[in-house]
């Protein structure tokens, strides 16, 4: 190795470090898949934590015990779940037919538009009842499949739900624990890596669901002005769907202008549409630049690589949990830059103090 120049040298030990780094995360990436069932629950409890944290400590300190705290905060939260879903479950019942039908038409207008032979709605329908008919036992199979998975996310986010609740009412011992846990000499540091990773998912949390509420409000809003079925159910979906950065808020808005198609036109849909692009007009030059830039810095690239790659290892759920867990790593890297980046060394590190970390530590 002395035989190499100084930047080789140098070059080799960063590619060295990127190499071990990248084989942790791969191993680590690969148990928390072989074990998602219980690190998914994990996973979501403690972004939940992040994002009720204010109301618990709200309630701690108007007096009120702290696992009674935390089992109202809990209950608020189901309420508030509970509620959301049902709204949204039944607005969407309400004109499912009113789409369908919408679409069906949309559909025989083209195919009479272009006119190709065999192609009719009737053969379509008839293909289908033959397909149904012959692969009916891989779809009943498959429905057996789809009840499973339903029962196991259930069953997750029925655990999920407990561990919010023993870690808002323990939240107290967080600090003790960590560094308990960390190496000897490194309680400091590690403190102030875990406060600012808590801090940067608990600034996306409070960020996302205030531009999340402000985006709901504002398409409910236009939707109940233009008369379409289900705004509020459409709302309450648009509020949901903003925790998945980009694709949410497309899904969410797409629904909209369906049902404004089916129960109201062309034209009414065309509004619908207009007033979905001026809400995400809106979010994208004036409310995440004023709410976000605060609390989690991350170019936009960065969130579409880290929803890119939460999407293929979990899915849907890989791409909720990829922008936080991002948010994470990057308030960990702050935090070492801002301890050992200007001055080289760790000796000036621990007096500085873990000032970011104490809003978190303090949970």
């Amino acid at each position: 190795m002395q035989l190499l120049p100084g930047p080789v040298r140098r070059f080799a030990a960063w590619c060295a470090v990127i190499l071990l780094v990248s084989g942790v995360v791969y191993v680590a990436i690969r148990l928390c898949v072989e074990f998602r069932t219980a690190v998914t629950p994990a996973l979501l409890a403690l972004l939940g934590t992040a994002l009720l944290r204010p109301l618990h400590a709200r309630l701690v300190k108007a007096h009120v015990q702290r696992s009674l705290a935390a089992g109202l905060t809990c209950a608020a939260v189901l309420a508030v779940v509970g509620g959301a879903v049902y709204i949204v479950v039944s607005a969407l019942v309400e004109t499912g037919d009113q789409i369908v039908a919408s679409l069906r038409d949309a559909a025989k207008g083209i195919a009479d538009h272009f006119g190709a032979a065999g192609t009719s709605l009737d053969d379509v329908a008839s293909n289908a009842r033959e397909l149904l008919g012959k692969f009916g036992g891989t779809a009943a199979s498959g429905v057996v499949t789809g009840i499973s998975v339903v029962g196991e996310m259930i069953a997750m986010a029925v655990l999920a739900l407990l561990l919010v609740f023993f870690f808002l009412r323990d939240s107290d011992r967080a600090v003790g624990t960590v560094r308990a846990l960390a190496p000897p000499g490194a309680a400091d540091t590690v403190e102030a890596m875990a406060g600012r990773a808590f801090g940067a998912v608990e600034g996306f949390m409070r960020g996302t669901t205030l531009i999340a509420l402000i985006d709901a409000l504002c398409i409910t809003v236009g939707l109940l002005v233009l008369r379409v079925p289900g705004a509020v159910g459409l709302g309450a979906l648009v509020f949901v769907g903003a925790y998945i950065p980009y694709l949410g808020a497309f899904i969410s808005g797409a629904v909209a202008v369906l049902v404004a198609l089916a129960d109201r036109g062309f034209v009414i849909a065309l509004w619908a549409l207009g007033v979905v692009l001026a809400v995400q007009v809106l979010e994208g030059h004036v409310l995440q630049p004023m709410i976000q830039s605060r609390t989690v810095q991350m170019h936009p690239a960065v969130v579409l690589l880290a929803l890119t790659a939460g999407a293929s290892v979990a899915g849907i759920l890989g791409m909720l949990l990829a922008v936080p867990l991002t948010a994470a790593a990057f308030g960990v890297v702050h935090e070492l830059q801002g301890r050992y980046g200007a001055s080289g060394s760790g000796a000036s590190g621990p007096a500085a103090g873990p000032a970011p970390s104490s809003g978190a530590a303090d949970s």
